[in-house]
């Protein structure tokens, strides 16, 4: 039965993993849910798509959006 690290890290029994089709570095998500937590293998391109309906605004760099994200003032434009 595996152990949880101090660093809360855990090794996955391989049996398991191949049943699943975990590799060595893979990306997981996980979840938590009912007192659970869940681990599941993060699809390539599983998020293709999802922010096509974002559009940006040329008026705003990188760097002033990423200050904004940081202070928390992502619905505030300058």
């Amino acid at each position: 039965m595996p152990k949880v690290s101090a660093k809360r890290q855990i090794t996955l029994p391989a049996d398991q993993c191949r049943l699943v089709g975990i590799k060595p570095g893979d990306e997981c998500l996980s979840f938590v849910a009912d007192g659970r937590i869940t681990i599941v293998r993060q699809e390539p391109g599983s998020a293709w798509g999802c922010l096509t309906h974002l559009v940006d605004d040329p008026k705003i760099s990188d760097e002033e959006s990423r200050q904004y994200a940081i202070e928390g003032k992502r619905d505030q434009t300058p």
